[in-house]
């Protein structure tokens, strides 16, 4: 969905028409989720940061700069949300060490191999259009308007980060 659209929808969200929500959230929740996957590294915390994400974007939409991007302005949210996450979970201090589950990657919430190969070897803006184009399907143009960036640049990274994620795979394959 272009950003011209988006803005529609924020519009009647703030409106008081509710079921704008919906069309919006269809429209950034696979850019939002992916951006708080790279940094959390975990489904089912990026799911909960996802769901908090939006609470908070609907809480404070007042602070939505019509006109800007909306995906970003979103993105940027999970982003903090997602590192407060990190920054917390690293001061607990677990005690049942019997159980595996206090560390990141337990089995039922592990990362595929490749995301997880994806998110060790490339940097985060390759790794978000990566997964925006190729897991999420999104079409480059609308990578490239919902990341402000020019679709040259958004060709560019895709193919880069998906040469580094097959030499990668080849080298771990071949060894």
């Amino acid at each position: 969905m272009d950003t011209h659209k988006l803005e529609k929808y924020v519009e009647r969200l703030r409106s008081g028409d509710n079921s704008a929500f919906d069309r919006l959230y269809e429209a950034t929740n696979r850019a939002v989720y992916f951006k708080i996957l790279y940094i959390v590294r975990d489904k089912m915390y990026a799911e909960d940061i996802l769901q908090d994400t939006y609470v908070r974007a609907l809480s404070r939409l007042e602070q939505y700069a019509a006109g800007t991007n909306f995906a970003a302005w979103l993105c940027s949210i999970g982003r903090s949300l997602a590192l407060n996450h990190i920054k917390k979970n690293s001061r607990e201090v677990f005690t049942d060490f019997s159980e595996p589950s206090h560390r990141y990657g337990v089995q039922e919430t592990e990362l595929p191999y490749v995301f997880d190969v994806a998110a060790k070897i490339l940097p985060e803006d390759e790794y978000e259009i990566l997964m925006l184009c190729q897991v999420a399907g999104y079409k480059r143009r609308e990578v490239a308007d919902m990341l402000s960036l020019p679709i040259g640049t958004v060709t560019w990274k895709n193919n880069e980060a998906l040469k580094k994620l097959k030499n990668k795979l080849e080298k771990e394959g071949g060894a």
